[in-house]
């Protein structure tokens, strides 16, 4: 199989896929190695495919998937670390998809990090992650500040999510 044809294989298994991908996994199945995968995944974003490098891998909504989330909203939230994951819970308790979280840098400007949390589950991993590596959640950077586009099933959900939030003192509002 040539790069081209290796890259629409790429993008056919992402669109299939309802779970993230990693590197490693697709360079097993197409026998190349993860560093050809991860040029292949830069080529295919650069030519305007919405492919997005989650903390687990990679994720690619197809066009049904993109319908069914049409409700998108960001919602401003702050808070400390070790309330983070009651934040996500939260969210993805009231039916909705955490995509990604959006801080504002003073010298960086604009920094979003993609996330693509849609259960407890998912959380729990992420949270894993970032306590296994050390790392510090990009709203630290922000003292705490930080926006999260979430995709809802309806207007309904968002509702509820920012009900929930404003309850639990997360939400930033005016």
């Amino acid at each position: 199989m040539n790069a081209a044809e290796r890259r629409q294989k790429i993008l056919n298994i992402l669109q299939m896929e309802n779970q993230p991908i990693s590197a490693s996994r697709l360079a097993a199945e197409l026998s190349v190695s993860r560093q050809i995968i991860v040029g292949d995944v830069a080529l295919l974003r650069a030519a305007g495919e919405s492919i997005y490098a989650t903390p687990r891998g990679y994720v690619c909504e197809a066009e049904e998937k993109r319908k069914e989330k049409e409700y998108v909203r960001r919602i401003a939230c702050s808070h400390s670390a070790d309330r983070m994951e009651l934040e996500l819970d939260t969210i993805v308790d009231n039916g909705c998809t955490v995509m990604d979280v959006i801080v504002e840098h003073p010298v960086y400007g604009e920094i979003t990090g993609p996330l693509q949390l849609s259960n407890r589950y998912d959380i729990r991993r992420f949270i894993e992650k970032v306590r296994d590596s050390s790392a510090q959640p990009l709203s630290a950077l922000t003292e705490g500040i930080h926006l999260h586009t979430i995709a809802c099933p309806d207007e309904a959900a968002y509702t509820r999510v920012c009900s929930d939030l404003r309850k639990l003192g997360l939400l930033l509002e005016e």
